[in-house]
């Protein structure tokens, strides 16, 4: 599993974000349509997906919502299909305080340091103390462009490159 703040195996990804929940932190996921290219036993699939993230930014509650797509390879093994392999990829995203009166003033320059496609869930998710990977793919640019390399020659018969 790969994310902003996390990259190892889903047993890890699942205790980890156990502790994140025991200590407050709150993320949830939306589902929405997928594409799959499927080759025999090997499938790209693409998800759309929402991450909203509640916390605490310069003292505002604020929600960060993240959409993107969950980039997926896919394997069947003994007659079930196993995700084997899942990358978000980072579109755009927005953050609102949760009480419609307050105001949140964000630091320009900091923000500047921020991927675009998924900055206000970095800024966020480094307030909380987590370190964020600043290299994941997004709509557009080198990262997403190896992402796709990588998916068409997995599902070609390569070796997956994570």
């Amino acid at each position: 599993m790969m994310a902003t703040w996390f990259q190892g195996s889903f047993a890890d990804f699942i205790r980890v974000t156990k502790e994140g929940w025991a200590k407050g932190v709150s993320i949830l996921h939306f589902l929405g349509g997928s594409a799959i290219d499927v080759r025999g036993d090997r499938a790209i699939a693409q998800t759309k997906m929402t991450i909203s993230q509640r916390g605490e930014v310069e003292g505002v509650l604020c929600d960060v919502v993240c959409t993107g797509r969950f980039y997926d390879f896919v394997v069947r093994h003994e007659g079930e299909w196993k995700l084997l392999h899942r990358q978000p990829i980072y579109e755009k995203d927005r953050i609102d305080p949760v009480d419609p009166s307050a105001t949140v003033k964000l630091d320009p320059a900091t923000l500047a340091t921020m991927p675009e496609g998924y900055r206000h869930l970095a800024l966020i998710q480094t307030r909380i103390g987590y370190t964020v990977k600043m290299d994941m793919p997004m709509l557009k640019g080198d990262a997403v462009q190896d992402l796709y390399r990588r998916g068409a020659a997995w599902l070609a018969g390569g070796a997956l490159e994570r």
